[in-house]
C-alpha cells in the first residue's frame, strides 16, 4: 500500500486524486491534506481518510476546521498557512506527494517535499516553469522520481516508456484549443468571463480554464517539456487536436511516431503517477474509437493566441524569465477573472511586464531570484493595469 499526501485537495486535481484512493483503498492511503480555503470540503475529507496532518492555507479558517472535526478521534496534527501547507509536504511516511496546488505557490511545499525524500507526482507545472533551474538539481540531489500527473505530460512520458537514451527527437504537445478555438480573432474583444470558463472538452479550475482559453497553458506546458524532458524549445512543437483523445506524441529518431490516447479524464495521468510503473485495473469507460469518430489536427494560431509565442521567447531567455512569465500571467489571470481587465488585456500585460524584467542572473538563478522574480512580476502587472489605462495601443484597460 502507497502512502500519499495530497496537497491541493480541494481542487479538481485533489478530488479526483482521492477518488482514486477511495476506489482502490488496498493501494493507496493518506498521510497528509492539504487545501487552500474550502475548509468545510476538507473537514469532510479529513473524515473520510484519516491523515495523520492536514493544513488550511487560510489561516483564519483554521478554529473552524478544529470545530468540523471536534469529535475525531484521533485527531490530525492541524496546520495553517503557507508554513502548514510546507509541513505536510515533508511530513512522516508518505511515498509520493501529489502537487495539486495552483500557481507559484506550489514550489516551496513541493522543494520541500523532495528535500524530505519524497517522490512527486507533478500535477503543479509551475514548480518547472519557475524554478526548474532550482528543483532540477534538488531532484538529482535527493535521488527521488518526479512523475508528471498532467495529461500532456503524462502522454509523453507513458510513450517514452522502454524508448533507449537518445531515441527521442520531437515532442508534440496536443491542445483542445479552449473556448474560443472556433470564434474568429475579432470577437475576443468581446470576451466575458463566463465565455472563458466554458472548456469545451475538460472541467478544470477557474485559472487553468482560463489559461487554456488564452492557450497560455499550452505555452507554459512547453517550457516544463523542456525540463521533464530535455528537449531544446525547437523540438517542442504544439498542434491542435479539438476532440482530445490523443494526448500527446512523441517522435523517435527513426521518424517513427508514438502516442497516448484516452478519453479526456484526468483520473488517467493521475492514476499512473501513483501507480507507475504498474498498470491498475479500473472500470473506467474504454476508448471506442468509432465512438470518438474523426481525429483531426491543425496548426495553432499564434496571431490569435500570442500567449504561446510569449512562453517560447521566455523559454528561450532561460533563468528567471519563465518564472516572470509565469507570475504575470497568474496576476493578470487573476484580475480577469475578477473583471479588471478584458480578456486581451492578459497577454498584453504579460508582454509588457517580461520586457522590463532585468535578472541580475539570467543563466542559474538561485530559489532567492526566482522568488524575488515572482514578486516583481506580480507588482508589475499591477502597475501596468494602474498606469497604462492611457496607452490603448500598449494596453487597453476598462
Amino acid at each position: 500500500m502507497k502512502a500519499i499526501t495530497l496537497l491541493g485537495s480541494t481542487g479538481s486535481i485533489g478530488t479526483q486524486t482521492l477518488d482514486i484512493v477511495a476506489q482502490n483503498p488496498d493501494k493507496f492511503r493518506i498521510v497528509g491534506l492539504a487545501a487552500r480555503s474550502n475548509v468545510e470540503l476538507l473537514a469532510a475529507q479529513i473524515r473520510q481518510f484519516r491523515p495523520s496532518i492536514a493544513a488550511i492555507c487560510s489561516q483564519e479558517k483554521l478554529p473552524a476546521l478544529r470545530d468540523l472535526i471536534a469529535d475525531l478521534n484521533p485527531q490530525p496534527i492541524l496546520m495553517a498557512g503557507d508554513a502548514g501547507v510546507v509541513e505536510v509536504a515533508r511530513y512522516g511516511d508518505a511515498q509520493t506527494v501529489v502537487t495539486g496546488i495552483v500557481g507559484c505557490a506550489g514550489l516551496l511545499p513541493t522543494i520541500a517535499a523532495i528535500e524530505a525524500g519524497k517522490d512527486i507526482a507533478l500535477a503543479n507545472k509551475e514548480t518547472l516553469i519557475a524554478g526548474g533551474p532550482v528543483v532540477l538539481p534538488l531532484i538529482e540531489k535527493y535521488g527521488i522520481k518526479l512523475i508528471p500527473a498532467d495529461s500532456e505530460h503524462s502522454a509523453i512520458f507513458q510513450c517514452l516508456q522502454g524508448v533507449p537514451k537518445g531515441g527521442l527527437r520531437r515532442i508534440l504537445l496536443t491542445a483542445s484549443g479552449g473556448a474560443f478555438r472556433d470564434w474568429p480573432a475579432e470577437k475576443l474583444a468581446e470576451v466575458t468571463v463566463a465565455d472563458a470558463l466554458k472548456h469545451p472538452n475538460w472541467s478544470m479550475g477557474k485559472k487553468i480554464t482560463v489559461d487554456s482559453a488564452t492557450l497560455m497553458n499550452k505555452g507554459l506546458e512547453v517550457i516544463e517539456a523542456h525540463f521533464l524532458f530535455g528537449l531544446d524549445y525547437q523540438d517542442i512543437e504544439i498542434v491542435i487536436h479539438p476532440q482530445s483523445i490523443i494526448h500527446s506524441l512523441i517522435e523517435l529518431q527513426d521518424t517513427s511516431v508514438l502516442a497516448q490516447l484516452g478519453w479526456p479524464d484526468m483520473r488517467l495521468p493521475l492514476l499512473y503517477a501513483l501507480s507507475w510503473p504498474e498498470r491498475i485495473y479500473t472500470d473506467w469507460e474504454r476508448l471506442d474509437l468509432v465512438k470518438a469518430g474523426n481525429l483531426t489536427f491543425r496548426e495553432p494560431d499564434y496571431q490569435k493566441y500570442p500567449c504561446m509565442k510569449l512562453a517560447y521567447a521566455a523559454g528561450k531567455a532561460g533563468g528567471s524569465m519563465p518564472a516572470v512569465l509565469n507570475a504575470a500571467n497568474e496576476q493578470a489571470v487573476a484580475l480577469f477573472l475578477e473583471e479588471k481587465i478584458r480578456f486581451l488585456d492578459i497577454p498584453r500585460c504579460i508582454e509588457w511586464v517580461c520586457d522590463r524584467f532585468s535578472p541580475n542572473n539570467r543563466s542559474n538563478p538561485t530559489l532567492d531570484d526566482i522568488l524575488a522574480a515572482d514578486r516583481w512580476a506580480r507588482q508589475a502587472v499591477l502597475t501596468a493595469t494602474e498606469n497604462l489605462a492611457s496607452h490603448p495601443h500598449i494596453i487597453s484597460l476598462r
